[in-house]
């Protein structure tokens, strides 16, 4: 049980100022997330405590302390002061998960400036119609990603500094390149932060809508009251634990709780910036004894897909708290999870707009394998009716999800796109474009996307049900589901699966798969057609593409796909 109470008492009396008090806050004050990350901790006399584990391609391991972070982010902030940037001026963070990301991300706060973490992996197209729409002022990035920038710099008056943090002096710079090496610049020990408040941007996240340009979700200094205080309860970290996020910070999951939750806490985190391996992750757990994880579906599933034997190679005891985000879990997952490490993962329900959780399980709550569990205390959640916008009495019955606005962490607007923004709310609700049930004992059931929902014969099927009933066919490595056109019913389900090594793709397996639906969700749910494919559509971070399989099979345009794995 965690030592935060039932989730019934945190609820009864509840209000965000629980996490003002503990962080010292009030209403009007200086609030600046990178001195709240640092300074802050070192006053209260962590300041020698580890802060970040780091280990990248090769074993190669760095250690900072809370006083090492801090001094850090001065040193940053400061070398960006002298280059002219100002605050509210958006300065880009493009490079992998190498210390100077995090440390990058509390400089430019620091300075009151906007912190526009991108995802390394992108190509030029997708990183220029990004610092397009932001009009960037700087980029910090590195040598192995730089001549992306190099591509599009001439279509980019308003980009004055490219900053590159591992410069060997071995080719010369270009106009506007300037090199910056934490190891070899003067340690700023005092540093005057700029004095941001409540509202002042800090963070401005690049989301991928399912029609249209990816929108940048801007979001404020005081969203660090809910990232704090989930980060405390959700995550439940103490001060002791050992804290492993696997999510880059090019995504929301990755600042909210791999940088600022974690480090507001005063708690320590390792980091492993090397590729995907069931293997290397199991070692990495066992060496720095990680008590508490926070990772995604497809990893979970990856780790399941590579089998129960090799857990067994590594020590995993140390683990004490599972949680999962970015997609709903499976409840496979759920179960395997308690079955293989002995414990079950927690899922967590929010998106890039929401800052922060929004539907959760906490520790010591029942964990109902595949619900998204109950509204964080603070969070008014509902299912609505999709006509009338009203909410939905009867358990059970689907409908759109609803949050009611004037949460810390809620974005404050789609950057220059205040028509979207506004899009988002109806009927005095925030719409976050996902469909729910609520169970008799309020926990929320994932029935899809507002947009995914498949409509046959007038009955709503969810293509995650069908993907997830499909995952526990023994064939299946990989599902996505999604509509297919159809005379007599408008639309019909469609299956891609990839299968499980050494499995051979037949008429007769297509039969027995499509059998194994109908008998275990409904013969609506059952694919009219299954296509096996060698690998799905991903996004880099590893959702699965179902967009791009749904305008396959409508003949559509299949719009933009700057986060998909395989695009260069």
């Amino acid at each position: 049980m965690s030592h935060f109470g039932s989730y019934e008492d945190r609820v009864k009396d509840f209000d965000w100022s629980i996490a003002e008090k503990e962080l010292e806050y009030n209403d009007g004050d200086v609030i600046n997330i990178g001195w709240y990350c640092t300074d802050r901790i070192c006053q209260m006399g962590k300041g020698e405590k580890t802060a970040l584990l780091w280990e990248g391609f090769g074993g190669t391991e760095k250690k900072f302390t809370f006083n090492d972070i801090r001094i850090a982010s001065n040193t940053i902030g400061s070398f960006l002061r002298e280059l002219g940037v100002k605050n509210e001026d958006r300065v880009c963070l493009f490079m992998d998960r190498i210390p100077e990301l995090y440390l990058g991300f509390l400089g430019v706060l620091k300075i009151g400036a906007v912190a526009q973490p991108l995802f390394s992996a992108f190509g030029d197209e997708s990183l220029f119609v990004r610092l397009d729409n932001a009009q960037t002022t700087a980029i910090i990035t590195t040598r192995k990603h730089v001549s992306k920038v190099r591509k599009i710099v001439e279509k980019m008056p308003y980009l004055k500094h490219i900053i590159i943090v591992d410069y060997d002096g071995k080719k010369p710079l270009r106009d506007r390149e300037v090199a910056f090496s934490l190891e070899e610049a003067t340690p700023v020990e005092e540093f005057e932060c700029f004095p941001t408040t409540a509202e002042s941007p800090s963070v401005l996240h690049y989301t991928s809508g399912t029609t249209g340009q990816p929108k940048g979700v801007k979001h404020v200094h005081y969203s660090l009251i809910s990232q704090y205080l989930t980060a405390k309860w959700v995550l439940d970290l103490h001060d002791d634990d050992i804290y492993w996020c696997t999510a880059d910070p090019g995504w929301v999951t990755g600042t909210s709780y791999g940088i600022i939750g974690v480090w507001s806490l005063g708690v320590t985190q390792c980091v492993l910036d090397s590729g995907f391996s069931a293997d290397a992750w199991y070692k990495f757990i066992d060496k720095h004894r990680v008590t508490v994880w926070y990772s995604a579906p497809t990893a979970i599933r990856s780790l399941m897909k590579a089998g129960a034997e090799i857990v067994k190679n590594n020590d995993l005891s140390s683990l004490r708290h599972l949680a999962s985000v970015g997609e709903p879990l499976n409840a496979e997952a759920v179960v395997w999870s308690q079955e293989v490490l002995g414990k079950p993962f927690h899922d967590t329900y929010w998106q890039t707009e929401t800052g922060s959780m929004m539907l959760v399980n906490f520790p010591g709550m029942k964990v109902k394998p595949g619900s998204m569990g109950r509204p964080f205390p603070g969070i008014t959640a509902v299912v609505l009716d999709p006509e009338s916008l009203e909410p939905i009495k009867e358990p059970g019955r689907p409908g759109l999800i609803g949050f009611k606005p004037g949460w810390p962490a809620m974005m404050r607007t789609y950057w220059n796109n205040e028509e979207t923004y506004k899009s988002k709310f109806a009927n005095g609700w925030y719409l976050p474009g996902d469909r729910s049930s609520i169970d008799t004992d309020g926990y929320f059931w994932f029935t899809g996307r507002d947009d995914d929902v498949i409509n046959t014969g007038g009955h709503l099927v969810s293509p995650f049900e069908v993907e997830s009933a499909l995952l526990e066919h023994e064939a299946v490595a990989e599902s996505a589901v999604v509509a297919k056109p159809d005379e007599v019913n408008m639309e019909v389900v469609k299956a891609f699966v990839t299968l499980k090594p050494g499995v051979e793709a037949t008429p007769e397996l297509e039969l027995k798969i499509m059998n194994f639906i109908r008998k275990k969700l409904s013969s609506i749910a059952m694919p009219q057609e299954i296509e096996y494919m060698a690998q799905l559509p991903k996004t880099r971070s590893g959702k699965i593409m179902r967009r791009v399989l749904q305008a396959k099979e409508w003949g559509e345009e299949i719009g933009d796909t700057s986060t998909l794995e395989d695009d260069e």
